[in-house]
């Protein structure tokens, strides 16, 4: 792994991937292009994750999901009083998979923010490309651990992992394969360990 690749600097300590088996899921939140250096959206850095991604994408996980926000063009927090610029509109570049995510066969495609008048952080408050809720899928796959990274750490990484705890899967956010926009990650890692997330790194 490049040595440029380490895990979210924090005083709070992470354990090391545990065996990985089929009854775990991998959750790649948002790797897309708008949120990766040059986008609409960048995360600072963003890209230092995909090998990272990439390589825990060849575990031998149960399943492997990957979220994508997928906005409408006139999404209400694209506004002038919106939150955020303009970014992840479905069917355009910038709302693809990032090129250099390497995916494994058979990945689980999740659409989020496809309601115009609100928006939506979290994968499970997504839909598969069948209209299937997350959280249901992983049920009927028999998947107990979820493992999530992606981008970015304070939105919809964080929602994501705080969302996986409420469903009572067992979750750990994987530190070197996110990245935020803020300049120090302690506070949603302290605020996710706190809410029952393991730290985690590959």
């Amino acid at each position: 792994m490049p040595s440029s690749v380490t895990p979210l600097q924090t005083s709070l300590s992470a354990i090391k991937l545990p065996v990985i088996g089929a009854s775990d899921a991998l959750i790649i939140v948002d790797v897309q292009n708008d949120f990766l250096p040059g986008g609409a959206l960048a995360v600072p850095e963003g890209d230092a994750i995909l090998p990272v991604v990439n390589a825990l994408a060849q575990e031998p996980f149960g399943m492997v999901v990957a979220s994508l926000d997928w906005h409408p063009e006139q999404h209400s927090s694209f506004t002038p009083d919106g939150p955020w610029p303009a970014h992840c509109v479905a069917q355009t570049p910038g709302a693809a998979v990032s090129e250099a995510l390497e995916l494994p066969q058979g990945t689980l495609f999740v659409l989020k923010g496809q309601d115009a008048a609100q928006d939506a952080y979290s994968a499970f408050e997504g839909q598969t490309t069948e209209g299937a809720r997350l959280a249901e899928t992983l049920r009927q796959h028999g998947i107990e651990r979820v493992f999530v990274c992606g981008l970015a750490l304070e939105y919809c990484v964080r929602n994501t992992a705080q969302d996986a705890v409420a469903e009572e899967f067992n979750t750990f956010l994987l530190t070197d394969a996110t990245r935020g926009l803020e300049a120090s990650p302690a506070p949603t890692l302290r605020a996710l360990n706190d809410a029952g997330v393991t730290l985690c790194h590959s």
